[in-house]
């Protein structure tokens, strides 16, 4: 088992025990015990589907004798109407995982919606759209596989897989390229491998990056489009570049006609609508 795949079987019991407790007792008191059913689930939304294999173990660590048969893939779009699985089991067992199935399945499938939305205002370009760490503290994995089911790229997960000298970090360290050699003086008195990436907020924080060098790729934060395209003929091919801060839908395709190599978007997991979905009884 992969560390992703243990992060998330953990999360899903732990929130199991926080939804189950001492157990779910309005199914214990109004179902009988073994009472057998199916469940399926039905979009509401149109959008693009996601989560559909945490569902399934939601379900399988709820009950491992429950039978869960997928209809459709993650990553899919999808009507109202559709139906995404099937679930049968004992029915205290289905109704005890409805609503966190549901719980993973809707912020997802909301993440990443939106996310194949802005992908498609980059239609034709090779820009590439970014993630950020503004996520739901435990729910960065969730969020971030969905990002990348809606057609993005993930940022750095978290503060361990990469150097990203922000700009509270150039302003303690006393200016751009003293942050740039600490960052570099760390790497190798650590041993780390790790790629190293510097906010810019002016041109001239631009130009100390450059001569300074030893950087992998320079976020452009708040610049105009035509900053940012003066910015990235001034950077050339030396390393990669990427832009970011207060770019929405309507100024997306902006930025990425400027040549720019990432575009790092942070509503798509913190400014979302989850998608409505809803598991059903299947009553015959």
């Amino acid at each position: 088992m992969t560390d992703e795949n243990k992060y998330i079987q953990d999360h899903i019991q732990r929130a199991i025990a926080e939804d189950l407790g001492d157990g779910d007792h309005t199914s214990l008191s109004t179902i009988p015990a073994d009472a057998r059913g199916t469940m399926q689930l039905l979009v509401r939304e149109n959008g693009i589907i996601a989560g559909i294999d945490i569902a399934a173990q939601v379900f399988q660590l709820v009950d491992a004798e429950t039978q869960f048969t997928p209809l459709l893939k993650d990553g899919q779009t999808v009507k109202a109407g559709d139906i995404a699985f099937r679930v049968t089991g004992r029915v205290i067992s289905l109704l005890s995982a409805e609503r966190l199935a549901l719980n993973y399945m809707q912020r997802m499938s909301g993440i990443a919606t939106k996310t194949a939305y802005y992908v498609s205002l980059l239609k034709g370009l090779p820009t590439r759209l970014l993630d950020t760490r503004k996520t739901t503290p435990g729910m960065r994995v969730f969020e971030k596989i969905a990002v990348k089911i809606g057609g993005g790229y993930n940022h750095r997960f978290g503060l361990f897989d990469m150097i990203l000298i922000k700009n509270n970090h150039v302003d303690f360290a006393g200016g751009v390229c003293q942050a740039i050699e600490a960052a570099n003086a760390y790497l190798q008195k650590t041993g780390k491998n790790l790629p190293i990436e510097i906010e810019v907020r002016n041109f001239e924080e631009l130009q100390q990056a450059l001569d300074c060098g030893k950087i992998q790729r320079i976020m452009l934060d708040n610049f105009t489009p035509e900053k940012l395209k003066k910015a990235i003929e001034k950077i050339e091919n030396l390393c990669e570049t990427e832009a970011s801060g207060g770019i929405t839908e309507k100024t997306l395709y902006d930025y990425a006609q400027t040549g720019v190599d990432f575009i790092s978007v942070g509503a798509l997991t913190h400014h979302i609508k989850s998608l409505d979905l809803s598991l059903r009884a299947v009553i015959h």
